[in-house]
């Protein structure tokens, strides 16, 4: 039985220890935990359910909520809010010291120190720090690191408490500190909206909440400025690089709820201060739209279509040597070099990539692009050039480098981009290369692609390679796409899928889905369907897939061979959920191996991982979206879990940084853009309807290299290939290239711009 709660005027007060999360819901919060009341017998622990995520094991607990009753198990604690205290007796302080909250602190040493100590450790900690040096093992630099541990702990407490009348959970309370420190309370008391920008893991809506419990009216004009900015920084997750003003309004409206006429002079006033770019561009039907930009969208795309047009027009020419080159005998030495041929489209595209400064390469999978690209780099090698080649994933880059024999690096790593996201190399610093070629261009968004452009040298040639029936990138802009519907820049498309690709039904089937046609789904050794219409008993078969079966038949390593890519990241059958499912399969509990919970998510040595954002502090030249890694280390004393990247690089992460990364033993299709896997397993069921369109399904069976394995219901597949996609992108990058970029309408004004270099 629960021990009699105290009462208090919100309701009844639980203490104790927090024991174990049984469950966590990151999106929701939503978590069911197991009590300790302090007398350490478990059968005694209480169930306690509710907003609990950031409550660390081990850690004091004062609840207040509501006893309950459920009908399968039992009496509860439903949680409404809590605060955490410090233990007042020897386990509880042992335990406490001991569960890795504190740096420099693990069960080991918690022992220690409680036994020389005992109760009077927490005022020793406190009060007398030097003293902790009596503990054997404690010298002074371990000292230093505990009292300085604890001092932090202390303060970021204080912005807790300040902090849980708003619902911001505790690792944002810790990234807010770190910010701001000491000024932290003043911050969000007074400019809430600063922390959308400032603070990664905060958005509009956190904000706005904070916003309103401190006062701020809902129709106040910083109020609506902040709503306006995010309904744009939303559309441009949606991939949109400006809204149309119409759309702008109405959807902020929606997202505000205030009338739309609060509005309009609010927009005025941002774009006065350059807050956001106005400029009429075309949309369909040659009309003009007034488009609202935020400025990092407007000057990337204005900047790459004049450096690509600057590129294209330059007198210079660092491969000179292709102008009035043997063709017949250049062509011959490279058949005798690669032992193979090229096609007539594939020599109209080696001729193009290597007299033109600018050229453009697409095509399917099984149509030579890789052996095209390969075939340009040996041709420029062998007259001596300096050669770059980049792709934008880690992964993407080693199959290039494996292809060409050329060291290839990521655009990131390439442009060596710094703190705050500047490159090293760019217009007035520009790469040493005389052709650069960069592969899955379908994935590079409108801000990569312009420090990318600004970074080639005049006279220097741009080789940009990719599929753009593929998904485009994640971030703003369909840079490809718009590459081509240009018309303005040199292409080849590869059309013709050559003998040997024609056995694979990886390329056979990729090829029907892109022209809306069903996919074979028998007769071929690396195409497999497995029909399952439930969909909970899809996402157990798929787990079943990839720790068994592709094992047994394959040999193939299910961490490192397979990846599951999903239509999207929520349901049964999505990323998350089987994230779950296949770490206990794959990277189960183990005793003799520490782990470390993080809001809902348990991280293990041996977990495939990957990075959530762009962190350009981290590691010898930043750690990137999308990249993917293994957790090699985990040390509760140090607070630290190492990953090993897929570009063999070790990177380290403190406990309060692991809302940077998750799982990835089973990724979204979008987030798998670029990479390449022996193995691919997708599951496809009615659940993720909203999801399912052809360039999805099309992009996952092309990231498999040997293997591709769908599993799920037939009509889902069936709405998949027969469902054409999203409509096209908010962007002008294709009008600039036709010419749009020097007269244009800025903030409503016509004007001439000369030079413009911006972003």
């Amino acid at each position: 039985m629960p021990p009699g709660p105290g009462f208090h005027r919100d309701g009844s007060v639980l203490e104790g220890a927090l024991e174990r999360i049984t469950f966590a819901n990151p999106e929701t919060g939503y978590t069911i935990a197991r009590i300790d009341p302090g007398n350490g017998n478990g059968p005694d622990l209480i169930t306690a359910v509710g907003p609990l995520l950031g409550a660390q094991v081990g850690e004091s607990l004062r609840m207040r909520g509501r006893w309950t009753s459920h009908p399968k198990y039992g009496k509860q604690f439903e949680v409404h809010a809590y605060t955490t205290v410090l233990p007042a007796t020897v386990q509880g302080i042992r335990r406490y010291l001991g569960s890795g909250l504190i740096k420099g602190i693990g069960p080991v040493m918690a022992e220690r120190m409680v036994g020389h100590f005992g109760v009077d450790i927490m005022h020793i900690i406190e009060d007398e720090p030097q003293r902790l040096i009596e503990v054997d093992g404690l010298g002074p630099k371990r000292t230093a690191m505990i009292t300085a541990a604890w001092a932090e702990q202390k303060a970021i407490k204080e912005v807790m408490i300040f902090l849980q009348g708003v619902g911001v959970s505790t690792s944002l309370a810790v990234r807010i500190y770190k910010k701001y420190g000491d000024s932290s309370i003043s911050v969000v008391r007074d400019e809430p909206y600063r922390l959308a920008s400032d603070v990664w893991g905060i958005g509009f809506k956190t904000a706005d909440a904070i916003a309103a419990s401190v006062g701020i009216a809902r129709d106040s004009p910083e109020r609506i400025k902040a709503g306006l900015a995010y309904t744009l920084s939303e559309a441009a997750d949606d991939g949109h690089c400006y809204l149309p003003a119409p759309n702008l309004i109405t959807d902020a409206a929606k997202i505000l709820e205030v009338p739309a006429e609060l509005i309009t002079p609010c927009l005025d006033e941002l774009a006065a201060a350059e807050g956001v770019m106005r400029e009429d561009v075309p949309a369909e039907g040659a009309t003009q739209v007034p488009a609202i930009y935020l400025p990092p969208f407007y000057h990337s795309e204005r900047s790459v279509a004049q450096g690509l047009i600057r590129l294209l027009a330059a007198k210079e020419d660092r491969l000179g040597a292709f102008t009035d080159v043997d063709w017949d005998k250049a062509l011959g030495w490279l058949r005798g070099r690669t032992g193979s041929p090229l096609a007539p489209e594939q020599e109209d595209a080696v001729r193009l990539a290597l007299t033109s400064r600018v050229a453009v390469l697409t095509g399917g999978p099984g149509c030579g692009k890789s052996f095209t690209v390969r075939s340009v780099v040996e041709l420029a090698r062998a007259k001596g050039a300096r050669i770059v080649l980049a792709a934008p994933t880690g992964r993407a880059a080693k199959r290039l480098a494996e292809l060409t024999g050329h060291q290839a690096a990521t655009i990131h790593r390439l442009l060596q981009l710094r703190p705050g996201g500047e490159a090293s190399f760019d217009a007035s610093n520009p790469l040493d290369a005389d052709l650069v070629v960069v592969d899955e261009t379908s994935m590079v968004d409108v801000i990569l692609a312009n420090k990318l452009v600004k970074a080639v040298p005049p006279g220097a040639h741009l080789l940009l390679v990719g599929d753009v029936d593929q998904l485009p990138s994640v971030g703003a802009g369909e840079v490809l796409r718009d590459l081509l519907s240009a018309g303005t820049l040199p292409v080849v498309r590869l059309t013709k899928i050559f003998r040997q690709a024609q056995q694979s039904g990886i390329v056979v089937n990729a090829h029907r889905i892109n022209h809306g046609q069903q996919p074979g789904l028998t007769g071929f050794g690396d195409f497999f369907w497995f029909s399952c219409d439930d969909t909970e008993e899809t996402a157990g078969l798929v787990v079943d897939i990839v720790a068994r079966r592709i094992p047994a038949r394959f040999g193939l390593d299910p961490r490192r061979d397979v990846q599951v890519l999903c239509p999207m990241h929520r349901g049964p059958a999505g990323a998350g959920n089987l994230n779950l499912l296949l770490q206990e399969a794959l990277t189960p509990f183990s005793e003799k191996s520490p782990e470390r919970r993080y809001g809902g998510r348990v991280f293990r040595i041996g977990d495939k991982v990957t990075q959530l954002r762009n962190n350009y502090e981290k590691g010898a030249a930043g750690v990137f979206n999308g990249t993917v890694g293994v957790v090699t280390g985990l040390s509760p004393e140090d607070h630290t879990l190492t990953v090993l990247t897929d570009e063999d690089e070790k990177v380290d992460y403190g406990f309060d940084e692991l809302d940077e990364l998750a799982h990835a033993y089973a990724v979204t299709i979008h987030r798998s853009q670029g990479s390449e896997f022996p193995a691919v397993v997708i599951p496809l069921t009615m659940g993720a309807w909203m999801m399912l369109q052809r360039n999805l399904l099309y992009t996952g069976i092309t990231r498999a290299k040997k293997l591709v394995v769908l599993a799920g219901s037939r009509r889902a597949l069936a709405v998949a290939v027969r469902t054409k996609g999203a409509g096209r992108r908010h962007t002008a990058l294709d009008y600039r290239l036709r010419g749009g970029l020097a007269l244009g309408r800025r903030n409503g004004q016509e004007a001439y711009f000369p030079g413009v270099g911006a972003g």
